[in-house]
């Protein structure tokens, strides 16, 4: 039985079971540090308040509370609602799990820039949540606002004030961008192009995040782009020139 382990992991995985188990390792470790910081980061309901009263200020004077819209959307349809619901709880942590597993046995060439893309912008957001926590939409049902919300089994380590910036947003663009690129079939290069656009839209619906914490979160995610592949763009510009 051992033999057999064995050697399905010289078979099928790229550099055999103990590097499978530290990427594991390091994945797991970070989202547990992660939660911890993310839950302990910022209390202050008060700013968090303010903040997200900033948010809708902004997006009032600019007619553009699409906020509202996409809920009413989602709120005509089970199905849709339901589909918007399931995104936000898995788009993050399940989805970015399963992509980060995917790449690392299929495309492995790809991972270790994939998966420091991910951990960079992360880590981002979290200094965004420390700087400036802002209260979900779903917090403020006098605008018109629904939202169920319940932390679950992360509760404890969850911080509910952290909507700026949405890293739904990021991991999806993140995840979307990397996909559509190394996937060879053009229905799954289609899927993942889209993936980024249903999850915004996903996260508005069920009252999560505002569209302007959806640009924090995609800027984020650029701007991390910018850090991990900045050889390979230095060398693409370089070969051009």
């Amino acid at each position: 039985m051992t033999d057999a382990v064995v050697r399905a992991g010289r078979r099928y995985l790229p550099r055999g079971w103990a590097d499978l188990g530290r990427q594991l390792a390091i994945w797991f470790g970070f989202l547990l540090v992660y939660q911890v910081v993310r839950g302990v980061a910022d209390r202050s309901p008060a700013a968090a308040f303010h903040n997200g009263l900033r948010v809708i200020s902004f997006e009032t004077n600019a007619n553009a509370l699409y906020e509202l819209t996409f809920q009413r959307i989602a709120g005509h349809s089970h199905w849709l609602s339901t589909a918007a619901s399931w995104t936000y709880w898995n788009s993050e942590f399940t989805v970015v799990g399963l992509a980060l597993l995917w790449v690392y046995v299929r495309r492995h060439d790809r991972f270790y820039r994939f998966r420091n893309w991910i951990l960079l912008a992360n880590v981002l957001g979290l200094v965004g949540y420390v700087f400036m926590p802002t209260a979900p939409p779903r917090m403020f049902p006098s605008f018109g606002f629904i939202g169920a919300h319940h932390d679950g089994l992360v509760q404890l380590a969850a911080n509910p004030y952290a909507a700026m910036p949405s890293l739904h947003a990021a991991d999806a663009l993140i995840v979307g961008v990397t996909l559509a690129m190394i996937c060879r079939r053009p229905i799954f290069k289609l899927f993942w192009a889209l993936w980024p656009v249903w999850v915004w839209f996903s996260v508005m619906a069920t009252g999560n995040h505002f569209w302007l914490d959806i640009l924090a979160g995609d800027l984020v995610a650029i701007v991390a782009a910018l850090v991990i592949y900045r050889e390979p763009l230095r060398r693409r510009v370089l070969a051009r020139a």
